[in-house]
């Protein structure tokens, strides 16, 4: 194991009424409150959602690949160096988008995740 599955984030418009939508739907609290970013779960230590503003916002088409589905998992880590070390052997890309706190990374198949380390 190079991790643990730290949140499915979901990209969009307005993160704070998406999470609110998400808290009600599923009975979650909001774990973390910033203007681009929210997160909600059962508890901090266990995984959850999170919502990222991105600009421009284009909403998914479904069903169609004309504007696909907008979401990656973060994988939290102990060590981003080493656990880049890892997912590259495993087939993974390095974007080069990410500080120091998480890297963007594509899969095999190019979907993006995240590895993130707080």
């Amino acid at each position: 194991m190079i991790g643990m599955w730290q949140a499915m984030v979901i990209d969009c418009e307005d993160p704070s009424a998406l999470a609110t939508f998400y808290e009600q739907l599923l009975g979650m609290i909001r774990l973390d409150d910033q203007p681009d970013w929210v997160s909600i779960g059962d508890a901090p230590d266990r995984p959850g959602l999170a919502f990222a503003a991105v600009t421009p916002y284009v909403a998914p088409a479904w069903p169609g690949h004309i504007s696909p589905a907008q979401a990656h998992v973060d994988v939290k880590v102990k060590d981003l160096d080493l656990a880049e070390e890892q997912v590259l052997a495993l087939g993974a890309t390095l974007t080069g988008e990410g500080s120091d706190t998480f890297r963007v990374y594509l899969d095999p198949q190019q979907h993006p995740f995240c590895l993130v380390s707080w």
